[in-house]
């Protein structure tokens, strides 16, 4: 029987088109991936947007006279839908930091911060894993997680999204607030030092000393399903530890080769990365199903 893999492109595919756009989402399409990781907040008129940080990245963000941004950059949270719009994330920023760390992507001028509900639409058979973006370490910083979570929500049910859709957050309060509305959606839980160290904020309440310092316990305590965790902080006995727990366990952001082999090797259920055409190769070395290649809808 062949082995259940879902590879998930991470911003679309970071690494090669711009994230978190419709024109990157697209263009990863033809690549083939099970599902589109992803990042979610809210406008200031209470829509969901798709951006990673909690304000236009000055990395990728140019104003409509086409200057790049320096930071500090307004809040999303402060910003409506039309104002968030207005920037162009369709390149990196040439001598930065984040250029010289994806040198092979390629630039698409024009491309806007999008809407979930636009992205939802890219395609009726991908799927989504929608990460809350809120910060319990900043709460002026987004709207309260719960309204964060119950927006996405709302735009996912309204577009009869459900069933290829999956919540996941650092911050626990919201997908578990969703968890008790819908159980019968898919959640991820995701993990890294920083929210276990300090899991009583991030968590809001457990701890991993409470279930013998075992953070695939803490997991499924919460109702179990994903475990996304950090892929340098992932062991083989961890993997098999979450899977007698009956977790999956899908790693991220893995863009090396070695480390797919090696999480592969372990067992995981997935990968978030941002090469999908790597994850491609490492996956039919290993003898897994390739999730097809895609046209958009418009391109059919």
């Amino acid at each position: 029987m062949t082995r259940r893999f879902d590879l998930q492109g991470h911003r679309g595919a970071r690494g090669l088109f711009p994230e978190n756009t419709i024109e990157g989402f697209r263009a990863a399409l033809a690549i083939g991936v099970d599902m589109f990781e992803l990042d979610v907040g809210l406008s200031a008129d209470g829509i969901p947007v798709v951006h990673h940080d909690l304000g236009p990245n000055p990395a990728v963000a140019r104003g409509a006279d086409g200057a790049w941004l320096d930071p500090p950059t307004p809040l999303l949270h402060a910003l409506t839908r039309a104002e968030i719009a207005r920037y162009d994330v369709g390149r990196l920023r040439p001598g930065s930091a984040y250029a010289a760390q994806f040198p092979e992507q390629r630039p698409i001028d024009g491309a806007r911060i999008p809407t979930l509900a636009a992205v939802l639409d890219v395609d009726p058979a991908v799927g989504f894993n929608l990460e809350l973006k809120t910060d319990p370490t900043r709460p002026d910083a987004t709207a309260p997680s719960i309204v964060v979570a119950e927006a996405a929500l709302a735009v996912v049910e309204q577009g009869g999204a459900t069933g290829r859709v999956m919540f996941e957050s650092f911050d626990w309060r919201g997908p578990r607030h969703l968890r008790r509305l819908r159980p019968d959606l898919r959640f991820a839980w995701l993990t890294d030092a920083r929210s276990v160290a300090d899991a009583a904020l991030w968590w809001d309440g457990p701890h991993p000393g409470d279930f013998g310092g075992s953070v695939p316990r803490a997991v499924a305590a919460e109702g179990g399903g994903v475990w996304a965790p950090a892929h340098a902080e992932l062991t083989g006995e961890l993997v098999a530890e979450a899977h007698d727990l009956g977790l999956s366990v899908i790693p991220w952001t893995v863009n090396q080769l070695a480390d797919m082999r090696r999480l592969i090797a372990w067992g995981v259920d997935g990968l978030i990365t941002d090469y999908p055409d790597r994850a491609h190769v490492v996956m039919a070395a290993s003898g897994l199903t390739l999730p097809p290649p895609r046209l958009p809808p418009s391109d059919r």
